[in-house]
């Protein structure tokens, strides 16, 4: 049973197979004919739970969309409807969706909450979100990227800011489809040093660069974050700016890179923070096709999930 749980464990080649299923149905979208019945839509006659134990807009909207696009039924449930590891375990609640759904989503917190769901679920298992990682939207970038510069094999990508879990799915993602990495940022909020060990191991060239226009200067792509992730204490957020101002993606940056270097950010943008308003919605930035092809990319993965 496929799950998808992070970019590392899910073969290059099924990564591969996942984002030619989201470039086909992004081109299709849109042209079913009028009076095509339902029953040809890949998901029809299944169900979907939407598990969010961290608020979101994008991946909420985006995977219930998804599945309605292709003909099946979400059951959109939150963290305090559901308090996971509160009353039931973990384990229980793994069982008792497995007998009610044919696919579980879940954006949480904990790595370990991700893993005991997978663990003893019977249905497949898809990681929305962690505070570790988020493949979803990695397989996003990557298709962004693809759709306007081509092979991201042997690009390079400088991550701008704290080392959180987009950036560590980038890392994974690194080693999987083949291109380099830079990551410039205070050394408090580096990636974890094994991510930074595996990518290298498996022949990708990561780089930690403190002068972030040095970081840039190579760069095919410039992402960036945000600096305060959801249930930061208001008393770390100001250190953690005064830590990052020095890496805000800007356009003193930007004309440190070459002409052709993108900018992605997955969104929610604290504007004048990690990102300026004039590169957000300057001709390089192609985060608003990012964060459509969250929905192409997840109905991909859903499709692999459940082979149809």
């Amino acid at each position: 049973m496929p799950n998808f749980l992070d970019i590392h464990r899910t073969a290059p080649a099924d990564l591969r197979t996942i984002l030619e299923s989201a470039s086909e149905m992004k081109a299709t979208r849109g042209t079913r004919p009028k009076g095509t019945p339902d029953d040809d839509l890949p998901l029809k006659g299944h169900v979907v739970a939407l598990i969010f134990e961290k608020p979101s807009t994008r991946t909420r909207v985006s995977f219930d969309v998804g599945v309605r696009q292709m003909g099946g039924t979400s059951i959109v449930l939150s963290g305090a409807e559901m308090q996971l590891g509160h009353g039931e375990t973990i384990a229980d609640t793994a069982r008792v969706l497995s007998r009610y759904v044919d696919l579980i989503m879940i954006r949480t917190f904990g790595e370990d909450i991700l893993a005991e769901m997978a663990e003893h679920a019977t249905v497949p298992v898809i990681n929305g979100l962690t505070d570790t990682s988020h493949p979803c939207q990695i397989m996003a970038d990557v298709m962004t990227f693809e759709e306007h510069r081509g092979p991201i094999r042997g690009k390079r990508v400088a991550w701008m800011g704290d080392g959180n879990n987009v950036a560590q799915s980038f890392l994974h993602a690194a080693a999987s489809f083949g291109f380099h990495f830079t990551f410039s940022g205070p050394a408090q909020l580096d990636p974890d040093p094994a991510l930074i060990g595996a990518a290298r191991s498996a022949g990708c060239e990561v780089r930690i660069e403190r002068d972030p226009e040095a970081a840039v200067r190579d760069a095919d792509l410039v992402v960036t974050d945000t600096w305060v992730s959801m249930g930061d204490p208001e008393s770390s957020r100001q250190r953690r700016h005064n830590l990052l101002r020095p890496f805000q993606v800007n356009e003193r940056l930007m004309e440190a890179a070459p002409d052709h270097a993108l900018v992605m950010h997955c969104l929610p943008a604290h504007r004048g923070e990690e990102i300026t308003d004039a590169v957000l919605d300057g001709p390089r930035s192609v985060v608003f096709d990012e964060a459509e092809n969250r929905l192409h990319a997840q109905k991909a993965i859903m499709r692999w999930c459940l082979g149809v």
